[in-house]
């Protein structure tokens, strides 16, 4: 079976991380890899701020960063998630989607709520999280982005 790994950024990878890129219609959908990676060292929200590249078998298709507190229960957030435009259509967005779940739920087994923001026009990134169980809160973030949540427990 060919699973999904996630790869914390760093030295060895980070150039991998960077090759990542979208269509040009999506680009404005999603930070970018090197302004996540910079967030990555401010660390502009929370206490701790992990870039991420997703993988499959030999192959660097994905990238994602985790902002959260340590030891909370309900701050941790997905963002910047993406899948390189070359491998867009194959089923990867949710295969991906699901193992980044697992993936919170076993490094924070406190976690029980599971944030993120959408840009109000990405329809495509909506029904993706909604089959995933995220829903909206009818609220956004100071960027117009609208904030959904996943109850874990």
């Amino acid at each position: 079976m060919n699973l999904i790994r996630i790869e914390p950024i760093d030295k060895n990878n980070w150039e991998e991380a960077l090759s990542i890129s979208l269509l040009k219609s999506q680009e404005k959908l999603v930070p970018s890899v090197i302004e996540s990676l910079a967030w990555a060292y401010i660390k502009p929200w929370d206490e701790a701020f992990d870039p991420y590249i997703l993988c499959k078998d030999d192959k660097t298709f994905g990238f994602f960063y985790l902002s959260y507190t340590p030891n909370s229960t309900n701050n941790y957030w997905i963002g910047g998630f993406q899948i390189d435009k070359e491998y867009q259509g194959m089923g990867l967005g949710i295969q991906s989607l699901k193992r980044i779940l697992e993936f919170i739920q076993e490094m924070n087994r406190q976690c029980e709520v599971i944030s993120l923001t959408i840009e109000k026009n990405n329809n495509h990134a909506r029904k993706l999280y909604e089959k995933l169980g995220f829903v909206n809160q009818d609220k956004e973030n100071q960027d117009g982005e609208i904030i959904y949540k996943l109850k874990l427990k």
